[in-house]
């Protein structure tokens, strides 16, 4: 299975997570440690059978491909399905009519009453440990009622999940088999444009596809989540390629398939691939605890445009801008303010807004870390203990009774200059909508993923600081008007109080 996104369905840009998956039943065990031998997984060279080197040899992709196949899975899987209005994503790819595309399409333009259904989707992952741990794409594995792997000589098992990450869209699963061959992983930090580089996959079932391409580009956001930091490749990934492997030239590991754009739904050589370095700070706790427990700075934060630049007295639009304190975290207590633009998070460069994110969940709750930040023109250097992310709280804050935007049912983000381009949108203010939680208020109010929210309760919002200051000014028996944008229509919905 591999996730796509077509010109039309690039109004879903800005997907938060796979939030579904976290939300929904799985009938496997989850969250049990399972143990392993040594280290989960090795990194290093793989050898080509026949023990060449392969660095100079013309023929490299033939022994690296001899090397690495039989490390390469084919995952097909039984999910349970609920059609109707329930939130889904383009990013995954087509399955003929049970294709999560074609729901949303069900759902833009007029849907049937909400039904469950089972659905057969195909995907790919990798062995990294002897004794049968195997990485793959969330999505591929996500509401999975039976997992089935087979490997390159034919032989099948039955899968369990060990762990899952639906924001970094990655998942950990385990077969019962000892001696496995492995895929070894590599440093994606160390990747150039323009390095050529190796896809090993399932597309549209055929087991152990091989196609090769280049490093496209690095750090692309493509709003499939706060942690956003995709490896493009030209490498052709098609469905089913989901969650497999993508190699360098030393037969290492360097990114994991995951998501295609594609106004056609197959490969027209743009594909993307989540780095291995993000991969190794999520496994470790996929294997022990069976979800991922992230780290918390306290603050919200925005993109630095060139005209805040200006106003900011910024010689050059970089850093993220703080656009709110959260009372009583580790940013308050550190001191940060509203209008701080940091620049500089525990040694790392913060060279946007995207970059922060990433970088205070990749790091170690409870870790005492340096922020740089600029305030009023002049740098200053502030230190925070982080603590433990508790998405449910933060999201559900407010006061006086308001209705957050968690309480309403929908997330929502601030639409970026190359979403409004993508979008078709002349004017890039308000917020697009994420996520609609099912059976929330939003939900029942008909409002869809993809909206763009323009007013709230007449009141103009450029951004999401804004929309959210409007929905806190919102009485608890007051129900909630909004201005939206959909399509190329504008109309209003009102969600009911409570």
């Amino acid at each position: 299975m591999e996730r796509r996104y077509t010109l039309r369905s690039l109004i879903l840009v800005a997907i938060v997570s796979l939030v579904l998956g976290a939300l929904a039943a799985n009938t496997f065990s989850q969250g049990t440690a399972a143990q392993v031998t040594g280290p989960l997984w090795t990194e290093g060279t793989a050898k080509p059978r026949g023990g060449a080197d392969p660095m100079g040899d013309p023929r490299i992709w033939v022994r690296l491909a001899k090397a690495l196949r039989p490390a390469v899975v084919n995952i097909s899987t039984t999910q349970q399905i609920q059609q109707g209005r329930h939130p889904s994503t383009p990013f995954r790819g087509p399955r003929g009519e049970d294709d999560p595309f074609q729901e949303f399409m069900r759902r833009f333009f007029g849907e049937g009453p909400s039904r469950p259904h089972q659905a057969q989707s195909l995907g790919s992952g990798f062995i990294i440990h002897p004794d049968g741990f195997i990485v793959t794409n969330n999505h591929v594995v996500e509401n999975a009622t039976d997992i089935r792997v087979k490997l390159e000589d034919g032989k099948e098992y039955k899968a369990t999940v060990v762990g899952r990450d639906p924001k970094t869209d990655l998942a950990l699963i385990k077969i019962d088999a000892k001696n496995l061959p492995v895929a070894p992983f590599g440093n994606s930090e160390k990747l150039e444009v323009g390095e050529p580089v190796m896809a090993i996959g399932n597309p549209f079932g055929l087991d152990a596809t091989v196609t090769t391409g280049i490093i496209s580009a690095k750090g692309r956001v493509i709003g499939e989540g706060p942690y956003d930091d995709f490896i493009q490749t030209d490498a052709s990934i098609n469905r089913g390629n989901s969650g497999g492997p993508l190699i360098n030239t030393l037969g290492e590991v360097v990114a994991i398939n995951t998501a295609i754009f594609s106004p056609t739904g197959g490969s027209v050589g743009i594909g993307f691939a989540i780095p291995i370095n993000q991969a190794k700070t999520i496994l470790p706790q996929l294997q022990a605890k069976g979800a991922v427990t992230r780290a918390w700075l306290g603050v919200s934060i925005q993109q630095v445009t060139p005209d805040l630049a200006k106003t900011l007295g910024l010689s050059d639009p970089r850093g993220a801008l703080v656009a709110d304190v959260v009372a009583d975290s580790p940013a308050e207590k550190a001191g940060m303010k509203q209008y701080d633009v940091i620049v500089e998070f525990d040694g790392k460069a913060v060279k946007s807004s995207h970059d922060l994110p990433r970088l205070v969940a990749e790091t170690p709750v409870g870790k005492n870390v340096t922020v740089k930040a600029l305030r009023e023109g002049k740098e200053i250097t502030v230190r925070a203990t982080l603590a433990v992310l508790d998405e449910e709280r933060l999201a559900s804050r407010g006061s006086g009774g308001a209705p957050s935007r968690a309480k309403l049912g929908m997330a929502l983000q601030d639409i970026t200059p190359e979403m409004a381009q993508t979008l078709g949108l002349k004017d890039p203010r308000g917020v697009v909508v994420t996520q609609i939680e099912p059976g929330s208020p939003a939900d029942a109010a008909g409002l869809q993923v993809g909206d763009v929210i323009l007013e709230v309760n007449r009141t103009k919002v450029q951004n999401l600081r804004e929309t959210q200051q409007a929905l806190e000014k919102t009485g608890p028996d007051r129900g909630t008007l909004l201005l939206v944008k959909r399509g190329d229509s504008q109309i209003f919905i009102a969600i009911k109080a409570g």
